[in-house]
């Protein structure tokens, strides 16, 4: 009888120790010379990798960052108010109004520093811990590689990058380059460079009630609403809202005359109605984050109907990745609605972008729909509010309780970003719970501590 043939790969691993034959049946007995595979070791590499990616967060990341930033501005601040005090010196006594805000201002410091004190040393605690891990976990994965004695798995990985090197080679060789297409510019007036404001600052018919809401003026109105004003106010917990109300000019809204409410829904808060500040009308819908879901939701104001499109999956929302600063968070932020010239915008995140601004357009449609995205390098909770201008998204940031700061741009069309803009707006209350702009009068409407305001947004 002829003995079977062995492959060499198999030969490799395996040893004929003896042969015997009854009858017409051959019977060889193989032993694995090899070691086995360790799988639990492998198994215990994963488990430490599944920990170090949870033990570090994009928000511990960006932390040290946002002390520092709240340290500098501070430290600044006490420049200032010590060179007030210097020019109050009378000789003999100094101010004692000016004395007392430079206390407060150095021990806000002192706090600040404390909490990036501690903040350094658990990040560095964890740095050595992780890089530890890291270190046994390449070991290990250097061991488990010498189990792969004929280097099956590296020759595979190998195989696959050349593979793929060559198609895209070849592509590169089977492609007319295509001539670029320029496209025209949505702001022939420019780029934005100042704010000038407030040009409207007052109360609504409600009150200080509802701290929470937003306001403004249709871009795109149906006509006859041309002049007509839009307010949602948040009525239940600051997060909640179920009906949007109109005014037909700034002073009946300003003196809470003649509203017509629009409702979304009988209870509040229930499936499709609002949550969160960032609402904008556009077209006689409005758009906003749906209750209870990471979606897109359009209320149709004349047929009182609302639809809805989903966001990508993970997307932050129910304050996942909120706005805000070192001293507030604004809840329900996950999701910041805005208008411009040439639609709706939304923003948001996801723990894949690491909390970074993740930028897309609402194309109008019942159900609506999402279009084109971008990617930013902005982390969300570094900023206070964003809105959209020209096919530009802008963002602020908090830097006292009399000034926000325009500090931030994304460029969609040459996707230019920018870090340096220090525009600011001068405000009435503490904070801006929501901002946007249209492009119809150049204003921007922001809702502050239950207060609307309005500015000038200034092009050249």
């Amino acid at each position: 009888m002829k003995p079977s043939l062995v492959s060499a790969w198999t030969a490799a691993y395996f040893l004929a120790l003896s042969q015997s034959v009854s009858g017409k049946d051959c019977v060889c007995e193989l032993k694995n010379l090899q070691r086995p595979f360790p799988t639990e070791k492998l198994d215990t590499i994963l488990t430490e990798a599944s920990q170090c990616n949870r033990s570090i967060t994009s928000s511990q990341i960006t932390e040290v960052d946002v002390l520092m930033l709240g340290v500098q501005r501070r430290l600044d601040q006490l420049e200032k108010s010590v060179s007030v005090l210097e020019n109050e010196d009378d000789g003999d006594l100094y101010g004692a109004v000016s004395l007392r805000i430079i206390e407060l201002e150095l021990a806000e410091v002192q706090v600040l520093l404390g909490k990036l004190k501690n903040t350094i040393k658990s990040n560095k605690q964890l740095s050595e811990i992780t890089a530890t891990k890291l270190q046994n976990m390449t070991e290990g994965m250097q061991e488990l590689e010498g189990f792969d004695l004929s280097y099956v798995v590296s020759k595979q990985q190998e195989n696959r990058r050349m593979k793929r090197q060559l198609a895209e080679c070849q592509q590169e060789l089977h492609t007319t380059p295509q001539t670029p297409t320029l496209h025209p510019r949505r702001c022939p007036q420019g780029q934005l460079v100042n704010v000038n404001g407030p040009r409207t600052y007052g109360l609504t018919q409600y009150g200080t009630s509802y701290s929470y809401g937003a306001w403004g003026k249709d871009p795109k109105p149906a006509p006859g609403k041309e002049g007509m004003y839009w307010l949602v106010a948040l009525t239940r917990s600051n997060a909640y809202a179920n009906f949007v109300r109109h005014y037909s000019s700034l002073s009946t809204i300003l003196g809470g005359v003649g509203p017509v409410d629009s409702p979304i829904s009988s209870s509040n808060p229930s499936t499709n109605t609002i949550v969160g500040p960032n609402v904008v009308q556009y077209g006689d819908a409005l758009y906003y984050g749906c209750y209870n879901t990471p979606s897109v939701c359009r209320f149709n104001i004349s047929t009182r109907t609302v639809t809805k499109t989903p966001l990508p999956q993970n997307s932050g929302f129910n304050n996942k990745f909120p706005f805000g600063h070192l001293d507030a968070t604004y809840i329900y932020t996950d999701l910041d609605f805005a208008t411009d010239e040439s639609g709706v915008w939304v923003v948001y995140t996801t723990p894949d972008n690491f909390g970074n601004v993740i930028l897309s357009e609402v194309l109008e449609g019942s159900p609506p729909s999402l279009g084109r995205s971008w990617r930013t390098s902005l982390h969300k909770r570094t900023a206070t509010n964003t809105f959209m201008a020209c096919g530009v998204l802008y963002a602020t940031r908090f830097l006292d309780k009399q000034t926000e700061e325009i500090f931030y741009s994304f460029d969609t069309e040459t996707m230019e970003e920018r870090y340096d803009l220090k525009i600011h707006l001068k405000k009435m209350q503490t904070n801006i719970q929501s901002l946007n702009y249209n492009p119809r009068d150049r204003m921007l409407y922001a809702y502050s501590n239950s207060y609307i305001v309005s500015y000038y947004a200034v092009f050249q």
